[in-house]
């Protein structure tokens, strides 16, 4: 039986990974032909050779790009840019923020204000959050009381 590869750097991309596969395909009496044309058996020692050698220039070429990306990263950082997610706009949420903290203050539970004003609890919490932080501490205890 014959396995037909693309690209044989692609094959594995890690050097033990490659020749695990490769010996397994060795044990199983499978030949590897390489779309360029390239075959070799696995059992002769030049074969082997050039199994470790693509495998070495598969891990390689890995390492160079993970290199490449690093150093992006690096000098993107450098230059001030900021990874990760960005606080998007909340419109509706600033829109309701005065009657959530109202509701939330006069007593309702995050659940029954998300209901009242259609919105999701999360944002509820969320409005509260940002209110908390950013009240003084006095504003703060009138935020967190609670129905006698």
């Amino acid at each position: 039986m014959t396995i037909a590869a693309n690209l044989l750097t692609r094959w594995g991309r890690f050097m033990l990974d490659l020749v695990r596969t490769l010996q397994d395909l060795q044990a199983w009496h499978v030949s590897l032909v390489a779309q360029s044309g390239l075959q070799f058996d696995l059992s002769t020692s030049q074969g082997k050779l050039i199994a470790s050698v693509m495998a070495a220039l598969a891990e390689f070429e890995r390492d160079l790009l993970r290199e490449r990306v690093r150093s992006g990263i690096a000098a993107a950082r450098a230059r001030g840019v900021h990874f990760g997610r960005r606080r998007g706009q909340r419109i509706k949420a600033d829109r309701v923020a005065s009657r959530v903290l109202a509701l939330v203050a006069t007593g309702h539970s995050y659940r029954q204000v998300g209901r009242l004003l259609n919105i999701s609890k999360n944002t509820v919490l969320d409005i509260v959050k940002r209110a908390y932080t950013t009240q003084p501490l006095d504003r703060r205890r009138s935020l967190t009381k609670t129905k006698p």
